[in-house]
């Protein structure tokens, strides 16, 4: 996932601060091993230094907190809504973007995945039609593209009727991680 983007839609539910928005993400993107807690907080000093997220006072033991300025919330509201369809999803982004926005806005999420079944239910088709390679290595490639079409949309399809079934939607939570980087001031 860009730690970026992830972050971003995490801060529309309210400030944070780097421990807690790295155990957030952890929380709304269980398929991926979490991401190193060095790198929430560089990503959050690139963040701010680009006028995306801005400075919002400590929080009760001292950690600075964070919240998105106007630019990140359009960011935010950009990552949430828009498919990345400029070429093959790639896959763990696809699943990064459904879910994160599920646990955030879950009509949001549903748009997204019906955007990205529809992509890849022309890409299977376009796939089934092509002509079928001489070479072996050329076919694999072309059943895996099939294969990767099929299971993209069937997760899709569970994941549109889990977004109808149920309320994905996860506040920011509660539990106060015990460590932090503190101000240095």
């Amino acid at each position: 996932m860009s730690v970026r983007d992830g972050l971003l839609a995490v801060l529309t539910l309210g400030e944070g601060y780097g421990l807690q928005l790295h155990s957030e993400l952890a929380a709304r993107s269980p398929h991926r091993r979490a991401v190193n807690v060095g790198q929430i907080y560089s990503t959050l000093e690139r963040l701010s230094r680009t006028g995306l997220v801005e400075p919002a006072g400590m929080s009760a033991d001292s950690l600075p907190l964070y919240r998105l300025t106007d630019a990140g919330q359009h960011a935010a509201a950009a990552w949430m809504t828009e498919p990345l369809l400029d070429s093959l999803p790639e896959w763990t982004e696809m699943l990064d973007q459904v879910l994160v926005t599920s646990s955030i806005d879950p009509a949001a999420a549903t748009a997204v995945a019906e955007r990205y079944r529809r992509w890849w239910e022309c890409d299977l088709a376009a796939t089934r039609s092509t002509t079928e390679p001489m070479l072996a290595d050329a076919r694999l490639a072309l059943v895996a593209r099939e294969a990767q079409a099929v299971a993209a949309i069937v997760w899709l399809g569970s994941a549109i009727a889990a977004f109808s079934d149920y309320d994905t939607f996860r506040a920011l939570s509660g539990a106060r991680p015990k460590r932090g980087r503190r101000s240095n001031s």
